[in-house]
């Protein structure tokens, strides 16, 4: 038999996992200093042997910020964590992985990329509900 946890010792415990809404602030802010960072170094250092993963790199860099900002509003979303986990998630396997397509040159570190944009859509479309 198993001893009885009392409701407020449960309570205790699951608070380590909370998160408050507005630390999707800092999630944000974290993720857009590694924005900036990463898009000026595609535009001024990066030289790939290839021009395509130029653009690449660009493609990534934009939907990372832009998806960055949009990581603000989380905390006025119904459903917050839902919301940032998704774009969070969809920054890190889209433009995560196009940034290291583009750097290695080799198009077979891009198979995240289509998980990541899933994950943007799904994002977007948990506003809906």
């Amino acid at each position: 038999m198993q001893p009885e946890v009392k409701t407020d010792e449960r309570r205790g415990f699951l608070r380590i996992f909370e998160m408050h809404a507005y630390h999707w602030h800092k999630i944000a802010a974290v993720s857009g200093i590694a924005a900036l960072g990463l898009g000026t170094y595609g535009f001024h250092i990066f030289k790939p042997e290839n021009p395509v993963y130029k653009e690449v790199w660009q493609i990534a860099s934009t939907y990372h910020l832009f998806h960055t900002a949009a990581l603000l509003a989380a905390p006025i979303a119904k459903r917050p964590h839902i919301f940032g986990g998704l774009l969070t998630a969809g920054i890190l396997c889209f433009s995560g992985s196009c940034y290291t397509a583009a750097y290695l040159e080799d198009r077979k570190y891009s198979a995240l990329a289509p998980f990541g944009g899933f994950a943007f859509a799904a994002g977007w479309a948990s506003l809906l509900f």
